[in-house]
């Protein structure tokens, strides 16, 4: 199986991740996470599925975490009344950290043996995108397991000592 074939078949099993996870979690702003990701995967297989190909591709230069950010600032009200997550919600976001994780480091090593200029531009936005997912996840993780201290962190607050 090529490095192709792989990233294919990886980009597949994340959206199928991430849209059966958005069925599962109880949490508004954790389903629509998810399926924002399943549409950056979606996107990310359209791309790969092209270079396969040999369809000559443009890419474009998207921000997952804007898009996320729009998300958690649509249903803040909603994000706050529900603030505990269960344990499966939890290890739903533990498991796409590493599902992310695995796939920064695939498109890095994919990367260094790319050998056309387009490739290697695409492993990089690969690389770039995924990254922002993890991101995202532990964000959202560090929240729902640990809310308090989020905020703190978040807010860049001072705790000041008497």
């Amino acid at each position: 199986m090529t490095a192709f074939e792989i990233a294919i078949n990886m980009e597949q099993d994340a959206i199928k991740f991430y849209n059966e996870a958005a069925t599962k979690v109880k949490h508004p702003v954790g389903r629509k996470m998810f399926l924002a990701i399943a549409e950056d995967e979606r996107r990310h297989l359209d791309m790969l599925s092209q270079i396969f190909k040999g369809i000559d591709l443009t890419i474009q230069d998207i921000n997952p975490i804007k898009n996320i950010k729009t998300i958690f600032e649509t249903m803040k009200s909603e994000m706050m009344q529900i603030v505990e997550a269960t344990t499966d919600e939890l290890e739903a976001f533990k498991v796409a950290m590493h599902m992310e994780k695995e796939g920064i480091d695939f498109y890095k090593k994919t990367k260094s043996e790319a050998v056309s200029e387009k490739e290697k531009a695409l492993f990089d936005r690969l690389i770039k995108e995924e990254q922002q997912h993890y991101d995202i996840f532990a964000n959202t993780y560090f929240f729902l397991s640990d809310t308090g201290n989020w905020f703190m962190w978040e807010e860049h607050s001072i705790v000041e000592g008497g």
